[in-house]
């Protein structure tokens, strides 16, 4: 079992940036990958970006590469998303995920356990 706590979401103009903390308390988190994945109104939920359990591998969606880095610290059972450069169409509800250890794809139906999500707001 795993239970996961988002924080550092909120309103942020066009250009800034913030740092989302994924909190994470369990025995299996350090062996896991673990995704970040946004929600904007009225849309699916979307792939953000992964990391691997030992944070050697990361992958990015297109339309963050670049600006957005994900990482994480297994002796903190925490992982993060730092956002840069943030535009308006970033802006979404954005939820963290453990990924069962059997799935290699970053898809919503990989992922054992969420988060409750965390609201990151731009402004233009």
């Amino acid at each position: 079992q795993v239970q996961l706590v988002e924080s550092g979401g909120g309103l942020v103009q066009a250009g800034g940036s913030l740092r989302l903390s994924c909190a994470a308390s369990g025995r299996t988190f350090s062996s896991r990958a673990m995704d970040w994945f946004r929600q904007a109104p009225g849309k699916q939920r979307a792939f953000v970006a992964t990391i691997s359990w030992s944070g050697g591998n990361t992958y990015y969606a297109d339309s963050v590469k670049g600006r957005f880095t994900i990482s994480r610290d297994n002796a903190k059972n925490t992982v993060y998303l730092q956002m840069n450069s943030l535009k308006p169409e970033d802006t979404a509800v954005y939820y963290c995920a453990a990924r069962n250890p059997s799935r290699t794809i970053q898809t919503v139906g990989a992922c054992d356990y969420w988060g409750q999500g965390t609201q990151v707001t731009v402004s233009s």
